[in-house]
């Protein structure tokens, strides 16, 4: 049986598994755990194009850009 990403067959799928997944649908991620999934995306499609970035790099530049919206905030 063909399904897209978000269906699973049910009679396929264990029901433990079923009460995690129903669990992690409805999950909402913390801003920090947002924010490192931001970086990963981030790290993930610049490496792939140039393998001189590097993860100490997306993270440099990602508190660069926290530091500018701060000093445009006030803070």
């Amino acid at each position: 049986m063909v399904c897209s990403n978000d269906q699973v067959p049910e009679k396929h799928v264990p029901k433990a598994l079923e009460i995690l997944l129903a669990a992690a649908r409805k999950a909402t991620p913390s801003p920090e755990q947002q924010e490192e999934q931001r970086r990963s995306f981030a790290y993930g499609n610049t490496a792939f194009e140039n393998k001189l970035i590097t993860r100490e790099m997306v993270d440099r530049q990602a508190e660069a850009i926290e530091r500018e919206r701060n000093e445009q905030r006030g803070q």
